[in-house]
Protein backbone atom coordinates (compact mmCIF):
# COMPACT_ATOMS: atom_id res chain seq x y z
CA UNK A 1 0.00 0.00 0.00
CA UNK A 2 1.47 3.51 -0.80
CA UNK A 3 1.23 6.29 1.51
CA UNK A 4 -1.29 8.15 -0.30
CA UNK A 5 -3.66 5.45 -0.14
CA UNK A 6 -2.89 4.68 3.63
CA UNK A 7 -3.69 8.20 4.34
CA UNK A 8 -6.96 8.27 2.17
CA UNK A 9 -7.91 4.44 4.11
CA UNK A 10 -7.29 5.80 7.57
CA UNK A 11 -9.54 9.28 6.87
CA UNK A 12 -12.05 6.80 5.49
CA UNK A 13 -11.66 4.98 8.95
CA UNK A 14 -11.95 7.80 10.71
CA UNK A 15 -14.80 9.49 9.42
CA UNK A 16 -16.62 6.55 9.84
CA UNK A 17 -16.11 6.07 13.48
CA UNK A 18 -16.83 9.86 14.16
CA UNK A 19 -20.59 9.19 14.05
CA UNK A 20 -20.04 7.50 17.24
CA UNK A 21 -18.90 10.95 19.14
CA UNK A 22 -21.13 13.93 20.39
CA UNK A 23 -19.78 16.95 18.93
CA UNK A 24 -17.12 18.13 21.42
CA UNK A 25 -15.65 14.98 22.47
CA UNK A 26 -12.33 14.17 21.94
CA UNK A 27 -11.24 11.50 19.62
CA UNK A 28 -8.03 8.95 20.65
CA UNK A 29 -5.01 10.01 20.40
CA UNK A 30 -2.18 9.99 17.56
CA UNK A 31 -0.27 7.17 19.78
CA UNK A 32 -3.47 5.23 20.29
CA UNK A 33 -4.67 5.10 16.58
CA UNK A 34 -1.06 4.25 15.32
CA UNK A 35 -1.33 1.10 17.53
CA UNK A 36 -4.97 0.29 16.63
CA UNK A 37 -4.24 0.45 13.03
CA UNK A 38 -0.71 0.16 12.10
CA UNK A 39 -0.02 2.68 10.81
CA UNK A 40 2.76 5.18 10.99
CA UNK A 41 2.83 8.71 12.94
CA UNK A 42 3.15 10.70 9.70
CA UNK A 43 -0.28 8.43 8.40
CA UNK A 44 -2.47 9.14 11.36
CA UNK A 45 -0.63 12.98 11.27
CA UNK A 46 -2.17 13.53 7.75
CA UNK A 47 -5.62 11.49 7.84
CA UNK A 48 -6.26 14.33 11.08
CA UNK A 49 -5.32 16.68 8.83
CA UNK A 50 -7.94 15.72 6.07
CA UNK A 51 -10.89 15.51 8.72
CA UNK A 52 -9.37 19.12 9.74
CA UNK A 53 -9.57 20.40 6.29
CA UNK A 54 -13.09 19.08 6.05
CA UNK A 55 -14.32 20.54 9.51
CA UNK A 56 -14.96 17.48 10.96
CA UNK A 57 -12.63 17.77 13.61
CA UNK A 58 -10.91 20.44 15.54
CA UNK A 59 -7.32 20.50 16.53
CA UNK A 60 -7.02 21.98 20.13
CA UNK A 61 -2.49 22.16 21.01
CA UNK A 62 -1.75 20.45 23.90
CA UNK A 63 -5.30 19.52 24.42
CA UNK A 64 -5.93 16.75 21.63
CA UNK A 65 -8.22 16.90 18.50
CA UNK A 66 -11.93 16.92 18.81
CA UNK A 67 -15.10 16.61 16.89
CA UNK A 68 -16.36 19.38 15.31
CA UNK A 69 -19.82 21.19 15.96
CA UNK A 70 -21.69 20.28 12.99
CA UNK A 71 -22.17 22.48 9.74
CA UNK A 72 -25.48 24.21 9.74
CA UNK A 73 -27.28 24.35 6.49
CA UNK A 74 -29.13 27.60 6.07
CA UNK A 75 -32.65 27.46 5.48
CA UNK A 76 -34.68 28.91 2.31
CA UNK A 77 -34.84 27.79 -1.03
CA UNK A 78 -31.44 26.64 -2.91
CA UNK A 79 -30.38 30.02 -5.21
CA UNK A 80 -31.07 30.04 -8.71
CA UNK A 81 -27.71 30.47 -10.50
CA UNK A 82 -29.10 29.87 -14.00
CA UNK A 83 -28.28 33.49 -15.13
CA UNK A 84 -24.71 32.43 -15.02
CA UNK A 85 -25.02 30.91 -18.31
CA UNK A 86 -26.05 34.42 -19.72
CA UNK A 87 -23.49 36.11 -18.37
CA UNK A 88 -20.57 34.20 -19.12
CA UNK A 89 -21.83 33.75 -22.63
CA UNK A 90 -21.55 37.70 -23.24
CA UNK A 91 -17.75 37.51 -24.31
CA UNK A 92 -16.05 39.88 -26.19
CA UNK A 93 -15.97 38.87 -29.52
CA UNK A 94 -12.78 36.98 -29.84
CA UNK A 95 -14.62 34.88 -27.13
CA UNK A 96 -16.49 33.19 -30.23
CA UNK A 97 -12.79 32.02 -31.00
CA UNK A 98 -13.54 27.83 -31.08
CA UNK A 99 -16.19 26.59 -28.89
CA UNK A 100 -16.75 27.49 -25.08
CA UNK A 101 -14.82 30.90 -26.28
CA UNK A 102 -12.27 31.88 -23.15
CA UNK A 103 -12.69 28.89 -20.93
CA UNK A 104 -12.34 26.45 -24.28
CA UNK A 105 -9.18 23.63 -23.82
CA UNK A 106 -9.48 23.78 -20.18
CA UNK A 107 -10.77 20.28 -20.09
CA UNK A 108 -7.94 18.47 -21.42
CA UNK A 109 -5.64 20.25 -19.00
CA UNK A 110 -7.87 19.18 -15.97
CA UNK A 111 -7.49 15.41 -17.39
CA UNK A 112 -4.28 15.58 -17.54
CA UNK A 113 -4.15 16.75 -13.78
CA UNK A 114 -6.27 14.05 -12.62
CA UNK A 115 -5.69 11.47 -10.13
CA UNK A 116 -6.55 8.34 -11.29
CA UNK A 117 -7.89 6.23 -8.76
CA UNK A 118 -5.94 3.69 -7.06
CA UNK A 119 -6.75 0.56 -8.76
CA UNK A 120 -6.00 2.53 -12.16
CA UNK A 121 -2.25 2.38 -13.89
CA UNK A 122 -1.71 5.48 -14.95
CA UNK A 123 -0.38 6.14 -18.65
CA UNK A 124 -1.71 9.31 -19.28
CA UNK A 125 0.08 11.77 -16.25
CA UNK A 126 2.72 14.29 -17.60
CA UNK A 127 4.58 14.13 -14.05
CA UNK A 128 6.86 11.70 -12.81
CA UNK A 129 6.15 9.21 -10.19
CA UNK A 130 7.22 9.40 -6.44
CA UNK A 131 9.39 6.83 -7.64
CA UNK A 132 11.55 9.40 -10.23
CA UNK A 133 11.53 12.32 -7.66
CA UNK A 134 14.84 13.19 -5.97
CA UNK A 135 12.63 13.70 -2.43
CA UNK A 136 15.39 13.74 -0.20
CA UNK A 137 17.37 16.10 -1.95
CA UNK A 138 14.16 18.48 -2.00
CA UNK A 139 13.49 17.91 1.48
CA UNK A 140 17.19 18.68 2.42
CA UNK A 141 17.24 21.58 -0.18
CA UNK A 142 13.68 22.83 1.60
CA UNK A 143 15.23 22.82 5.28
CA UNK A 144 18.28 24.67 4.26
CA UNK A 145 16.28 27.21 2.69
CA UNK A 146 13.90 27.35 5.71
CA UNK A 147 17.36 28.22 7.81
CA UNK A 148 18.66 31.05 5.23
CA UNK A 149 18.13 34.69 6.55
CA UNK A 150 15.28 36.49 5.21
CA UNK A 151 13.73 33.40 3.40
CA UNK A 152 10.16 34.72 4.40
CA UNK A 153 10.88 38.24 3.04
CA UNK A 154 9.34 39.34 -0.39
CA UNK A 155 12.03 38.63 -3.28
CA UNK A 156 12.31 41.18 -6.09
CA UNK A 157 9.88 40.82 -8.75
CA UNK A 158 11.83 39.23 -11.28
CA UNK A 159 13.18 36.69 -8.66
CA UNK A 160 16.38 36.40 -7.07
CA UNK A 161 19.42 37.48 -8.40
CA UNK A 162 21.29 33.89 -8.04
CA UNK A 163 18.77 31.98 -9.04
CA UNK A 164 18.11 33.96 -12.19
CA UNK A 165 21.89 34.04 -12.67
CA UNK A 166 21.89 30.19 -12.53
CA UNK A 167 18.90 30.13 -15.34
CA UNK A 168 21.04 32.32 -17.67
CA UNK A 169 23.74 30.07 -17.74
CA UNK A 170 22.01 26.75 -17.65
CA UNK A 171 19.97 28.40 -21.16
CA UNK A 172 22.78 30.17 -22.62
CA UNK A 173 25.60 27.92 -22.06
CA UNK A 174 28.62 28.72 -19.72
CA UNK A 175 30.22 30.89 -22.71
CA UNK A 176 26.65 32.24 -24.00
CA UNK A 177 25.45 35.90 -24.00
CA UNK A 178 22.88 35.61 -21.50
CA UNK A 179 22.79 37.26 -17.95
CA UNK A 180 20.46 37.13 -15.36
CA UNK A 181 19.07 40.54 -16.81
CA UNK A 182 17.64 38.98 -19.38
CA UNK A 183 15.51 36.29 -17.60
CA UNK A 184 12.35 36.45 -14.93
CA UNK A 185 11.91 33.86 -12.75
CA UNK A 186 8.11 32.31 -12.88
CA UNK A 187 6.09 30.09 -11.49
CA UNK A 188 6.44 27.11 -13.92
CA UNK A 189 6.13 26.60 -17.59
CA UNK A 190 2.59 26.79 -17.43
CA UNK A 191 2.67 30.26 -15.87
CA UNK A 192 5.46 31.53 -18.62
CA UNK A 193 3.83 30.46 -21.40
CA UNK A 194 0.71 32.63 -20.22
CA UNK A 195 2.83 35.30 -20.05
CA UNK A 196 4.44 35.27 -22.93
CA UNK A 197 1.33 34.84 -25.14
CA UNK A 198 -0.09 37.44 -23.08
CA UNK A 199 2.33 40.26 -23.83
CA UNK A 200 3.54 39.25 -27.14
CA UNK A 201 -0.34 39.22 -28.89
CA UNK A 202 -3.04 41.05 -28.45
CA UNK A 203 -6.97 39.20 -27.85
CA UNK A 204 -8.08 38.27 -30.81
CA UNK A 205 -4.71 37.64 -33.14
CA UNK A 206 -3.76 34.70 -34.60
CA UNK A 207 -0.76 32.64 -32.58
CA UNK A 208 1.15 30.32 -34.59
CA UNK A 209 1.31 26.64 -32.83
CA UNK A 210 3.10 23.18 -34.00
CA UNK A 211 0.27 20.83 -35.30
CA UNK A 212 -0.31 18.77 -33.10
CA UNK A 213 0.71 20.65 -30.06
CA UNK A 214 0.58 20.28 -25.97
CA UNK A 215 -3.02 21.04 -25.33
CA UNK A 216 -1.87 23.21 -22.27
CA UNK A 217 -0.77 25.81 -24.96
CA UNK A 218 -3.74 25.83 -26.81
CA UNK A 219 -5.81 26.63 -23.57
CA UNK A 220 -3.44 29.46 -22.31
CA UNK A 221 -3.98 30.95 -25.81
CA UNK A 222 -7.33 30.34 -26.22
CA UNK A 223 -8.19 31.97 -22.75
CA UNK A 224 -6.43 34.72 -23.74
CA UNK A 225 -8.45 35.32 -26.50
CA UNK A 226 -6.08 34.70 -29.36
CA UNK A 227 -6.45 32.34 -32.48
CA UNK A 228 -3.81 29.16 -32.77
CA UNK A 229 -3.67 28.58 -36.05
CA UNK A 230 -1.67 25.10 -36.74
CA UNK A 231 1.47 24.36 -38.66
CA UNK A 232 2.23 20.86 -39.21
CA UNK A 233 4.89 19.04 -37.73
CA UNK A 234 6.49 15.64 -39.20
CA UNK A 235 9.77 13.47 -38.26
CA UNK A 236 12.48 16.73 -39.00
CA UNK A 237 10.16 18.78 -36.40
CA UNK A 238 8.02 22.07 -37.64
CA UNK A 239 7.35 22.34 -41.41
CA UNK A 240 9.33 25.33 -41.66
CA UNK A 241 8.12 25.62 -45.59
CA UNK A 242 4.42 25.74 -44.30
CA UNK A 243 5.36 28.09 -41.43
CA UNK A 244 6.33 31.15 -43.90
CA UNK A 245 3.18 30.24 -45.63
CA UNK A 246 1.12 30.74 -42.05
CA UNK A 247 3.12 33.98 -41.27
CA UNK A 248 2.43 34.95 -44.73
CA UNK A 249 -1.58 34.19 -44.53
CA UNK A 250 -2.49 35.34 -41.12
CA UNK A 251 0.58 38.56 -40.29
CA UNK A 252 0.72 36.57 -36.81
CA UNK A 253 3.44 38.05 -34.75
CA UNK A 254 4.28 35.10 -32.93
CA UNK A 255 4.79 31.13 -33.68
CA UNK A 256 5.16 29.07 -30.28
CA UNK A 257 7.16 25.39 -30.94
CA UNK A 258 8.86 22.95 -28.71
CA UNK A 259 11.98 22.05 -30.52
CA UNK A 260 13.37 19.29 -28.47
CA UNK A 261 11.67 16.30 -27.39
CA UNK A 262 8.22 17.70 -28.81
CA UNK A 263 5.31 16.90 -26.91
CA UNK A 264 3.43 14.39 -28.41
CA UNK A 265 5.22 13.36 -31.15
CA UNK A 266 8.95 13.94 -29.49
CA UNK A 267 10.36 15.19 -32.39
CA UNK A 268 13.51 16.94 -32.64
CA UNK A 269 13.91 19.75 -34.82
CA UNK A 270 16.46 19.11 -37.61
CA UNK A 271 19.78 21.43 -37.84
CA UNK A 272 18.46 22.99 -41.02
CA UNK A 273 15.31 23.62 -39.85
CA UNK A 274 16.80 25.43 -37.04
CA UNK A 275 18.17 27.90 -38.79
CA UNK A 276 15.13 28.03 -41.83
CA UNK A 277 12.76 28.97 -38.79
CA UNK A 278 14.56 31.86 -37.35
CA UNK A 279 15.05 33.26 -40.77
CA UNK A 280 11.71 33.55 -41.13
CA UNK A 281 10.52 34.87 -37.86
CA UNK A 282 12.90 37.58 -38.42
CA UNK A 283 11.82 38.00 -41.83
CA UNK A 284 7.90 38.32 -40.31
CA UNK A 285 8.94 40.49 -37.37
CA UNK A 286 7.93 38.11 -35.42
CA UNK A 287 8.76 36.27 -31.75
CA UNK A 288 9.37 32.61 -31.12
CA UNK A 289 8.15 31.37 -27.81
CA UNK A 290 10.77 28.69 -27.34
CA UNK A 291 9.12 25.90 -24.99
CA UNK A 292 12.08 23.81 -23.57
CA UNK A 293 10.38 22.03 -21.12
CA UNK A 294 11.98 18.66 -21.86
CA UNK A 295 15.86 19.95 -22.03
CA UNK A 296 16.26 17.95 -18.42
CA UNK A 297 14.41 14.84 -19.50
CA UNK A 298 16.90 13.54 -22.36
CA UNK A 299 17.62 9.70 -21.91
CA UNK A 300 20.93 8.08 -20.87
CA UNK A 301 21.16 6.68 -24.48
CA UNK A 302 20.38 10.46 -26.13
CA UNK A 303 22.66 11.59 -28.61
CA UNK A 304 24.23 15.13 -27.74
CA UNK A 305 21.83 17.78 -27.19
CA UNK A 306 21.12 20.76 -29.40
CA UNK A 307 21.58 24.05 -27.87
CA UNK A 308 18.52 26.22 -27.23
CA UNK A 309 17.19 28.15 -30.34
CA UNK A 310 17.93 31.36 -28.07
CA UNK A 311 21.44 30.44 -27.42
CA UNK A 312 21.62 31.19 -31.17
CA UNK A 313 19.75 34.89 -30.97
CA UNK A 314 21.69 37.87 -30.66
CA UNK A 315 18.47 39.89 -32.22
CA UNK A 316 15.65 38.54 -29.80
CA UNK A 317 13.89 37.31 -31.60
CA UNK A 318 13.69 33.87 -29.03
CA UNK A 319 11.66 34.15 -25.80
CA UNK A 320 12.81 31.48 -24.06
CA UNK A 321 10.18 29.19 -21.47
CA UNK A 322 12.54 26.91 -19.18
CA UNK A 323 11.45 25.02 -16.09
CA UNK A 324 12.52 22.87 -13.12
CA UNK A 325 9.22 20.98 -12.59
CA UNK A 326 9.25 18.47 -14.54
CA UNK A 327 12.26 17.12 -13.76
CA UNK A 328 12.21 17.17 -9.73
CA UNK A 329 8.28 18.03 -8.30
CA UNK A 330 4.99 19.45 -9.79
CA UNK A 331 4.84 20.86 -6.52
CA UNK A 332 8.27 22.74 -7.30
CA UNK A 333 6.89 25.53 -9.50
CA UNK A 334 9.91 27.28 -10.53
CA UNK A 335 10.58 28.07 -14.32
CA UNK A 336 12.17 30.88 -16.16
CA UNK A 337 11.38 33.42 -18.68
CA UNK A 338 14.68 35.12 -21.21
CA UNK A 339 14.25 37.67 -23.74
CA UNK A 340 16.27 40.50 -25.04
CA UNK A 341 14.87 43.68 -25.86
CA UNK A 342 12.15 46.12 -24.60
CA UNK A 343 9.64 43.23 -24.54
CA UNK A 344 11.56 41.70 -21.32
CA UNK A 345 9.94 44.77 -20.07
CA UNK A 346 6.53 43.75 -21.36
CA UNK A 347 6.58 40.47 -20.06
CA UNK A 348 8.11 41.97 -16.99
CA UNK A 349 5.55 43.93 -16.21
CA UNK A 350 1.97 41.55 -17.48
CA UNK A 351 4.08 39.39 -14.44
CA UNK A 352 3.72 41.76 -12.13
CA UNK A 353 0.33 42.45 -12.54
CA UNK A 354 -0.83 38.48 -12.90
CA UNK A 355 1.05 37.64 -9.37
CA UNK A 356 3.27 40.02 -8.03
CA UNK A 357 6.39 37.89 -7.64
CA UNK A 358 7.11 33.83 -6.78
CA UNK A 359 7.14 32.96 -3.47
CA UNK A 360 10.42 33.59 -2.29
CA UNK A 361 11.01 29.95 -0.59
CA UNK A 362 10.45 28.22 -3.46
CA UNK A 363 12.44 30.34 -4.83
CA UNK A 364 15.47 29.61 -2.00
CA UNK A 365 14.65 26.33 -2.15
CA UNK A 366 15.23 25.84 -6.41
CA UNK A 367 18.46 27.56 -5.62
CA UNK A 368 19.83 25.44 -2.84
CA UNK A 369 18.69 22.18 -4.99
CA UNK A 370 20.37 23.35 -8.37
CA UNK A 371 23.54 24.19 -6.40
CA UNK A 372 23.86 20.61 -4.50
CA UNK A 373 25.79 17.80 -5.08
CA UNK A 374 22.82 16.16 -5.23
CA UNK A 375 21.15 17.93 -8.28
CA UNK A 376 23.73 16.24 -10.95
CA UNK A 377 23.39 12.48 -9.23
CA UNK A 378 19.55 13.36 -9.73
CA UNK A 379 19.70 14.10 -13.39
CA UNK A 380 22.21 11.09 -13.84
CA UNK A 381 19.43 8.54 -12.30
CA UNK A 382 16.89 10.28 -14.41
CA UNK A 383 18.26 9.98 -17.73
CA UNK A 384 18.57 6.29 -16.90
CA UNK A 385 15.33 5.53 -15.31
CA UNK A 386 13.55 7.35 -18.38
CA UNK A 387 15.56 4.85 -20.73
CA UNK A 388 15.05 1.98 -19.13
CA UNK A 389 11.23 2.89 -18.88
CA UNK A 390 11.00 3.85 -22.80
CA UNK A 391 12.57 0.51 -23.19
CA UNK A 392 9.98 -1.31 -21.05
CA UNK A 393 7.03 0.13 -22.51
CA UNK A 394 8.28 -0.66 -26.20
CA UNK A 395 9.34 -4.25 -25.32
CA UNK A 396 5.42 -4.78 -23.55
CA UNK A 397 4.06 -3.20 -26.76
CA UNK A 398 6.06 -4.98 -29.20
CA UNK A 399 4.60 -7.72 -27.64
CA UNK A 400 0.92 -6.78 -27.04
CA UNK A 401 0.28 -4.41 -29.41
CA UNK A 402 2.97 -4.50 -32.29
CA UNK A 403 1.08 -2.77 -34.58
CA UNK A 404 1.04 0.37 -32.36
CA UNK A 405 5.16 0.22 -31.86
CA UNK A 406 6.46 3.99 -33.13
CA UNK A 407 9.29 4.01 -36.14
CA UNK A 408 11.32 6.70 -34.19
CA UNK A 409 11.29 6.93 -30.76
CA UNK A 410 12.02 9.41 -28.60
CA UNK A 411 15.38 9.59 -26.65
CA UNK A 412 13.88 12.28 -24.40
CA UNK A 413 10.59 13.06 -22.97
CA UNK A 414 8.31 10.78 -20.79
CA UNK A 415 5.73 9.70 -23.42
CA UNK A 416 5.43 7.68 -26.64
CA UNK A 417 3.24 9.31 -29.50
CA UNK A 418 0.91 6.05 -31.00
CA UNK A 419 -0.65 6.39 -34.31
CA UNK A 420 -4.04 3.84 -34.24
CA UNK A 421 -5.66 2.31 -37.55
CA UNK A 422 -8.05 4.76 -39.37
CA UNK A 423 -11.32 4.63 -37.92
CA UNK A 424 -10.08 4.01 -34.37
CA UNK A 425 -12.93 5.42 -32.39
CA UNK A 426 -10.71 6.93 -29.89
CA UNK A 427 -12.58 8.15 -26.92
CA UNK A 428 -14.46 4.56 -26.95
CA UNK A 429 -11.06 3.34 -26.80
CA UNK A 430 -10.16 5.64 -23.67
CA UNK A 431 -13.07 4.82 -21.92
CA UNK A 432 -12.49 1.21 -22.23
CA UNK A 433 -9.66 1.46 -21.54
CA UNK A 434 -10.13 3.11 -18.43
CA UNK A 435 -12.63 0.08 -17.46
CA UNK A 436 -10.17 -2.72 -18.21
CA UNK A 437 -8.25 -0.65 -15.52
CA UNK A 438 -5.59 1.70 -17.58
CA UNK A 439 -5.40 5.38 -18.16
CA UNK A 440 -4.16 6.67 -21.32
CA UNK A 441 -4.45 9.85 -23.35
CA UNK A 442 -6.72 10.20 -26.36
CA UNK A 443 -4.47 12.51 -29.26
CA UNK A 444 -7.56 14.79 -29.92
CA UNK A 445 -6.84 17.93 -27.90
CA UNK A 446 -3.27 17.63 -29.03
CA UNK A 447 -4.99 19.74 -32.73
CA UNK A 448 -6.74 23.04 -32.93
CA UNK A 449 -9.26 21.42 -34.86
CA UNK A 450 -10.00 18.10 -36.27
CA UNK A 451 -7.41 15.76 -35.37
CA UNK A 452 -5.90 13.90 -38.91
CA UNK A 453 -5.68 10.22 -37.70
CA UNK A 454 -6.19 9.03 -34.32
CA UNK A 455 -3.76 9.03 -31.84
CA UNK A 456 -3.08 7.81 -28.26
CA UNK A 457 -0.33 9.33 -26.03
CA UNK A 458 1.13 6.53 -23.86
CA UNK A 459 2.76 8.27 -20.77
CA UNK A 460 5.65 5.94 -18.62
CA UNK A 461 6.69 8.05 -16.12
CA UNK A 462 3.22 7.85 -13.68
CA UNK A 463 3.34 4.09 -12.47
CA UNK A 464 5.96 2.98 -9.74
CA UNK A 465 8.00 0.70 -11.60
CA UNK A 466 8.01 -1.42 -14.96
CA UNK A 467 5.61 -4.09 -13.38
CA UNK A 468 2.89 -1.35 -13.52
CA UNK A 469 3.76 -0.36 -16.52
CA UNK A 470 3.75 -3.85 -18.63
CA UNK A 471 0.81 -4.44 -16.91
CA UNK A 472 -0.82 -1.14 -18.07
CA UNK A 473 0.12 -2.07 -21.60
CA UNK A 474 -1.70 -5.28 -21.54
CA UNK A 475 -4.65 -3.89 -20.18
CA UNK A 476 -4.77 -1.27 -23.25
CA UNK A 477 -3.84 -4.41 -25.38
CA UNK A 478 -7.77 -5.88 -23.65
CA UNK A 479 -9.39 -2.28 -23.98
CA UNK A 480 -9.26 -2.99 -28.58
CA UNK A 481 -12.04 -4.82 -29.46
CA UNK A 482 -9.49 -6.83 -31.94
CA UNK A 483 -6.01 -6.92 -32.42
CA UNK A 484 -5.11 -3.66 -34.70
CA UNK A 485 -3.62 -3.77 -37.94
CA UNK A 486 -0.66 -2.12 -39.16
CA UNK A 487 -1.97 1.36 -40.60
CA UNK A 488 -1.37 1.59 -44.62
CA UNK A 489 1.69 3.89 -44.85
CA UNK A 490 3.44 1.55 -41.90
CA UNK A 491 3.08 -2.01 -44.16
CA UNK A 492 5.87 -3.68 -45.71
CA UNK A 493 6.42 -3.03 -49.51
CA UNK A 494 4.15 -6.07 -51.01
CA UNK A 495 1.81 -6.78 -47.93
Amino acid sequence: MNDSSSVAQLAAVLRNELSRYPEGEKIPSSRVLVARHQVSPVTVSRAIAILTAEGLVTSRPGAGVFKAAARRVASGAVGDVSWQEVALSADPPFGTLGAGGRGAGASAVLAALTTPPPEVIDLNGGYPHAALRPERALAAALARAGRRPGTWSRPPVEGLAELRDWFARDIGGPGGSLSASDVLITAGGQSALTTALRALAAPGSPVLVESPTYPGLLAVARAAGLRPVPVPVDADGVRTDLLAEAFAATRSRVFVCQPLFHNPTGTVLSPQRRTALLEIARSAGAFVVEDDFARRLAHADSPPLPLPLAADDPDGVVVHVRSLTKATSPSLRIGALSARGPVLERLRAIQVVDSFFVPRPLQETALELVGSPAWTSHLRALAGALRDRRTTALTALRDELPALVPHRPPHGGYHLWLRLPDGTDVPALTANALRQGVAVTAGGPYFTAEAPAPHLRLSYVGTPGAGQLEEGVRRLRQAFPQQPALPAEQKPAGA
